[in-house]
């Protein structure tokens, strides 16, 4: 039997497959899978190299299917190779009978491609049009810092080619010469609605792509030979920096004409639909191959070569103090303040020396996130990556880092990260270990007015806090430091721990609260002052606006307990014991719009269900640009003066 005919057999029968596997299910998107079988085919069972058995193993080729929605043609390779499925320690062959239970709570496999169930084939979940091929960019980086020969193959859909992200992913490659990433673009001419546009057509995608600098393969993907050719080109350059691409001519539905009228986009066949869609495959199959079946051990998959990637065990970090002395650095910490997007930076460059694992990712404003710390230090250098101003871009790659075994670090301004809300969500359900850091966060900020200030992104984050992630932890844990030695010693924290974490950190200097001494957990606040009549609850900056009213109130005879919830989600035992040693009576403050720590703290007074008195202050009104923080606090009725006008009508006091 030839190599074609070969290919044209197993594509065939994989084809029947995931029209019975979306049958069963009652719903998947067949065609989309019977347009990319035969590159599947030749990847899955010729190209690639890759042990079914172990298919997570750190040293394999990795597939990413940006195009999540066609993945049932993946799960019938999958398990017509006998592949395992499961977690690290009870992995066990799929079988072809496991393939009718797709989509079913109890199975491994998903509508979409989704890793943290048990599908380790996969490394990042995808579905979520667009990101595939920055996963597999981040994957593509990591191979190359730690010396091992992977090729990474991406299959994206020309539809979903319409994404921006798609282009930020072309020219990262580019720009970082990841010649062991290969984008395959799956031109079936269909979208979910209709046909896509001219501009995602072969012809314009090719003229892009070369535009980009990359050489194109265009070809016919139902060809064998055509993909066996273009793949051992990609092998070839794969060592040359060059980037290379795939451009396919597919059908959607391939090997049906039944499956090929109207629009099956997301439905599968049943019934006498589907028993006539297989015998149209069968009758091809006679089309196209003279024998009965493939022989056994006609394809042979090579398994991967060479050592996996060694992880360093971090070592220890010294405090705050002695790393800026150690840094030359000693004076600003005698001076008493500090931003805590500098403390940041200083906490990463002693991280990287630490951590080997430790990457560094930023947006084109290192010089502003302080991100640059790590970037200029000579031995550190190599492991920071410049994304420019393509944030999604820049949260994907990290999740393919990822899933390669680093740390990633990104850092952008925290208004630009409310760009990247999907990607982020997607590096969570991918279990992918992601630290976010946005500066220049809140109103404090105020000359650059609104467009600059992030203002949703507390009550977006806070939404991840509230639920459970693969690992049985919160989806995230959103930091809010309020001065440098918080900022330095939660760095060091967010790198200890598996999952995601956002820091919010400040461009204006703030005063030290803290010092060495201080032990910052995830979960945790700080009481600075203990009082009984009134609980206040702030972050960030306006911790220290509200400390500037403690001499006001205490003159207006009202005794404030004073927290810094620099953690959500908190400990909410122990605020509950605060506010009843308070009288019940409780003011959050938060330079952000509403559904932040506010919402979180009436959260916990709901659930425990005692008698409580809550006021909520954060920024109600659009803000503009302001000469100072000062004049935006006022502006947004945030200012020391205002808390002490809320807290005395609270508490039924008149000011002084």
């Amino acid at each position: 039997m030839s190599f074609e005919a070969a290919v044209h057999a197993k594509a065939i029968h994989l084809d029947k497959l995931s029209l019975d596997m979306t049958a069963a299910a009652g719903s998947g998107h067949p065609t989309s899978a019977m347009s990319i079988g035969h590159l599947v085919t030749v990847l899955m069972y010729h190209t690639m190299r890759w042990d079914p058995k172990n298919p997570g193993d750190q040293r394999s080729d990795r597939l990413i299917l940006s195009e999540g929605h066609a993945v049932p043609i993946i799960y019938a390779a999958f398990a017509d190779l006998g592949g395992c499925v499961g977690q690290p320690d009870e992995l066990r062959p799929v079988t072809v009978d496991d393939l009718k239970l797709l989509r079913a709570t109890a199975s491994e496999l998903d509508g979409h491609p989704n890793p943290m169930e048990g599908f380790p084939f996969f490394d990042a979940a995808t579905g979520s049009l667009g990101q595939g091929l920055s996963v597999a960019a981040g994957m593509g980086l990591a191979a190359i810092a730690d010396g091992l020969d992977r090729r990474f193959y991406c299959i994206i859909g020309d539809g979903e080619s319409r994404e921006g992200q798609i282009w930020e992913a072309i020219d990262f490659i580019a720009d970082h010469k990841l010649s062991n990433v290969l984008p395959i673009f799956n031109c079936n001419g269909n979208g979910q609605s209709e046909k896509v546009s001219p501009q995602q057509s072969p012809e314009c995608l090719t003229k892009k792509l070369e535009a980009a600098g990359y050489e194109v393969g265009v070809i016919n993907g139902h060809d064998p030979e055509a993909i066996r050719k273009s793949l051992e080109f990609f092998v070839e350059r794969a060592e040359t920096g060059k980037p290379t691409a795939i451009v396919a001519r597919t059908v959607k539905g391939w090997g049906s004409a039944t499956m090929q009228m109207g629009n099956w986009h997301g439905k599968p066949a049943t019934g006498e639909t589907l028993n006539k869609a297989k015998s149209e495959l069968d009758e091809r199959r006679i089309e196209l191959v003279k024998s009965i079946g493939v022989p056994e051990n006609f394809f042979r998959i090579a398994a991967p070569t060479g050592a996996a990637p060694v992880v360093a065990e971090p070592g220890d970090t010294p405090s705050f103090t002695d790393a800026m002395r150690r840094y030359d650095m000693l004076s600003i910490v005698q001076k008493g303040s500090w931003a805590t997007r500098r403390a940041y930076g200083v906490a990463l460059r002693t991280l990287g020396h630490a951590n080997a694992s430790v990457v560094v990712l930023d947006a084109d404003v290192k010089n502003s996130t302080f991100a640059e710390t790590f970037a200029k230090d000579g031995e550190l250098a190599g492991r920071f990556y410049e994304c420019r101003i393509a944030e999604q871009n820049m949260f994907s790659v990290a999740s393919g880092l990822s899933a390669a075994g680093k740390v990633p670090f990104c850092s952008t301004f925290a208004k630009f990260v409310t760009r990247g809300y999907d990607q982020i969500e997607m590096a969570m359900n991918s279990g992918a270990n992601l630290k976010i850091v946005g500066s220049h966060a809140g109103i404090s900020l105020a000359a650059d007015g609104p467009s600059q200030m992030s203002l949703p992104d507390v009550a977006w984050f806070r939404s991840l806090t509230t639920m459970k992630d693969h690992r049985g932890n919160p989806g995230c844990y959103l930091l809010q430091p309020s001065d440098a030695y918080a900022a330095y010693a939660l760095t060091m924290v967010m790198a200890e721990y598996e999952g995601l974490c956002y820091m919010r950190t400040l461009r204006n200097d703030t005063e030290f609260l803290y010092d060495d001494n201080t032990v910052f957990n995830l979960g945790g606040f700080e009481v600075l002052t203990e009082g009984r009549d009134l609980l206040i609850v702030a972050s960030g900056y306006m911790v220290h606006e509200a400390n500037k009213c403690l001499d006001a109130l205490d003159k207006a005879g009202i005794d404030a307990t004073l927290v810094d919830l620099y953690s959500l989600p908190f400990d909410t035992e122990k605020l509950l014991d605060l506010a009843n040693a308070n009288n019940g009576m409780i003011l959050t403050i938060e330079d952000n719009y509403g559904g932040g720590i506010g919402s979180a703290v009436a959260d916990a007074l709901t659930e425990d269900g005692g008698s409580f008195t809550l006021e909520q202050m954060c920024v109600r009104r659009i803000p503009k640009s302001a000469r100072t923080a000062d004049d935006e606090l006022k502006l947004c009725g945030l200012h020391a003066t205002d808390i002490v006008q809320k807290a005395c009508r609270m508490l039924q006091v008149v000011e002084l």
